[in-house]
């Protein structure tokens, strides 16, 4: 794509620009949750700061990234492309203000609540994903486009799994929501990584055909994660690891068809096919966990730091650019990002399994994690909060 001139692109930041679109406000905010809430457990687990959290803090910790960080994604990614998908009006306005407003809420009622009645701290958190599913089922419905209905089904297991967690209190729950969002990931990334990687192939005169999607295998693949997931919080162990290995092995059958190789040279592309990579490593780990005693930590940071914190970042940074009309060029950067971000999954991973001391590796990864959204907060700031740069609304 051509550069866009500078004389085409408007200036003049403004906080209502972020509320134009739910990419730009939601977004945003993600980085900014990434960069404060890694570090903050950090130096609440090892003693450093005590915040009077609402929740025992390696709850809090499993919480915000689950469902303050990557909840946020979620809302940005979804009313944007739901907008996209049936022709609707975008959220934006007074609407989109309130409902980063309820997200931005429970945010601070889980930092500070811990002296606040539950039902005040717990209902605001509640609140957000319905409030993202009805703004996007309505326009589903309306449109017709049932078959999207699928994302919302997985996302209302999601939602039941932070109900479940919160009110229970028990790792299981927060583990069937990793889980879930691989689920989510399995979807979302199914559709944009392969689609992506063909147009670019057809971008340089190259067979885009290549890029094989087969949706028998896009099927088995979610049903058997939905499975995981149930025997998981169905405490069927046995059960549990064959299907983690069965998704695991579906998962990287489909990553071989989309030939992945190919895109060594466009990090845009690479980063999404990296970060889906993990799936299988983390459902692979989660078996190992079951039926060789892998540390449980393992899988779980290999889903949460690498699959979903490697995802976002990519998917940000491309529609980011997109969404704001500018080309797909990486800024100065942000390639160094994303191989941060995967080497913060990296060294958090095999921190688990004792290869680095815990107090070292986490903190490594937690810097290469915040270096890499600082990256992107730095380079995209003002992208999120400016004009379009082809001049068009939102």
């Amino acid at each position: 794509m051509q550069a866009i001139p500078a004389s085409g692109i408007r200036s003049g930041a403004s906080i209502r620009q972020l509320f134009s679109y739910p990419f730009r406000i939601f977004f945003l905010s993600l980085t900014v949750l990434a960069m404060l809430a890694v570090p903050v457990w950090v130096l609440q687990a090892n003693g450093t700061i005590q915040l009077p959290l609402a929740l025992p803090g390696l709850f809090w910790h499993q919480h915000e990234m689950l469902f303050g960080f990557l909840s946020a994604a979620i809302a940005g990614f979804l009313l944007t492309a739901v907008c996209v998908w049936t022709q609707t009006e975008r959220t934006h306005g007074l609407q989109l203000v309130v409902l980063w407003g309820v997200w931005l809420a429970g945010r601070v009622l889980l930092a500070v609540g811990a002296d606040l009645p539950d039902w005040l701290v717990h209902g605001v958190n509640f609140a957000f994903l319905p409030l993202v599913m009805l703004d996007a089922g309505r326009r589903i419905w309306r449109a017709g486009q049932q078959k999207q209905l699928m994302i919302l089904a997985v996302l209302a297991l999601f939602w039941l799994m932070q109900i479940s967690f919160v009110v229970r209190l028990e790792p299981t729950f927060s583990y069937g929501a990793l889980i879930m969002a691989m689920a989510l990931i399995s979807i979302i990334g199914g559709r944009i990584t392969p689609a992506f990687s063909s147009g670019w192939l057809r971008q340089r005169g190259l067979d885009g055909g290549q890029i094989k999607v087969v949706p028998a295998l896009d099927v088995a693949t979610l049903a058997s994660m939905v499975l995981l997931m149930a025997a998981l919080v169905s405490g069927w162990q046995t059960v549990t690891a064959i299907l983690a290995a069965t998704a695991a092995v579906l998962m990287l059958v489909r990553l071989g068809g989309w030939k992945g190789w190919l895109f060594r040279t466009e990090p845009l592309l690479w980063m999404l096919h990296l970060a889906i990579l993990w799936v299988p490593v983390a459902l692979l780990l989660l078996a190992g966990s079951i039926l060789a005693g892998w540390p449980g930590s393992a899988w779980a940071h290999a889903a949460g730091t690498g699959a979903i914190g490697c995802l976002v970042l990519g998917v940000i940074a491309r529609v980011t650019l997109g969404h704001t009309g500018r080309p797909l060029v990486l800024p100065g950067g942000m390639v160094t990002a994303f191989i941060m971000i995967q080497l913060a999954a990296l060294v958090r991973v095999i921190t688990a399994f004792d290869a680095i001391p815990w107090s070292a590796g986490t903190g490594i990864s937690a810097l290469l994690w915040v270096l890499a959204f600082g990256v992107f907060l730095v380079r995209y700031a003002r992208m999120l909060a400016s004009p379009r740069a082809d001049g068009k609304a939102g």
